[in-house]
């Protein structure tokens, strides 16, 4: 495992462009990915790529933040940050994967829902809430994979899954540690400070009960290792979908229900307090 990483250098190797984005796992992992655009509404919000795959002979939803590396790409996505309408499409997209059965399968890396004024004139947090809400109760199963940068409800909007992965220097949290320093100490420089406080970094999620598994990865960071990325994640992603085989639709739903109820018995109490 090498030396312990601080939460502040995890932040910033989840933040590094070079790491792999959800388009390269999409290319690396599954065969045949057709995109659906659209929230059927009246537009299409490129911060959230969604559409179907075979997954070793399995066809499979797959949704994910959608963030870019030039200027160019990362204005084109929104930085990674979805509008209303890229969390409608991703819930029509669930919906769909529900009706003809296909497993769900979500990578999530973004700063954020995206924040600004037409965003939250178009229902920015009723179409988070009502994609939190149909996840809840979706009869396939889903699995999420926290690759980089999960911040706020932008972020669990794609995650209430059955089985919650998470790489090792991703970080997972309420908000972004500049947020979360700008609210607390009213001054956003504090922010490394902040990333110790909030418990953000997979070890911290892991002892919680927040996520399921950690993946691995080089104390660089999987961006040194793109191959070893998917390799491993190919082999997780395997290993937690046969364990919703032999379930039927509605206890796949159960499961999810329940694990989402008891992170509120003993996991969650701060040992802090």
């Amino acid at each position: 495992m090498g030396k312990k990483i601080a939460a502040y250098d995890k932040v910033k190797l989840a933040r590094d462009t070079a790491r792999p984005k959800t388009e390269d796992f999409i290319k690396a992992l599954f065969d045949d990915f057709i995109e659906l655009r659209g929230d059927r509404l009246g537009k299409e919000d490129s911060g959230i790529i969604g559409g179907i795959a075979w997954f070793h002979g399995q066809c499979v939803t797959v949704i994910g933040h959608r963030k870019g590396r030039s200027m160019e790409e990362n204005v084109k996505y929104n930085f990674g940050m979805p509008e209303p309408e890229g969390y409608r499409k991703a819930l029509r997209l669930m919906k769909q994967a529900e009706k003809f059965g296909r497993p769900v399968i979500t990578f999530i890396d973004t700063p954020g829902a995206y924040p600004g004024m037409e965003a939250e004139e178009h229902g920015q947090s009723i179409a988070i809430a009502e994609a939190i809400a149909g996840m809840s109760s979706l009869q396939v199963p889903v699995i999420a994979v926290i690759t980089g940068e999960g911040n706020s409800g932008g972020a669990l909007a794609i995650a209430v899954a059955n089985s919650v992965l998470m790489f090792e220097h991703a970080v997972y949290s309420i908000l972004s540690p500049e947020g979360f320093a700008s609210i607390l100490y009213k001054d956003a420089s504090q922010s490394e400070n902040a990333c110790e406080a909030m418990k953000m970094t997979a070890a911290d999620l892991y002892e919680f009960g927040m996520i399921d598994k950690i993946i691995r990865e080089p104390a660089d960071g999987m961006q040194s290792d793109w191959t070893a990325a998917f390799k491993e994640t190919d082999k997780v992603l395997r290993k937690e979908l046969a364990k919703y085989e032999g379930l039927t639709p509605l206890a796949v739903a159960k499961h999810r229900y329940h694990k989402f109820r008891r992170m509120d018995e003993k996991k969650i109490i701060s040992r802090d307090m």
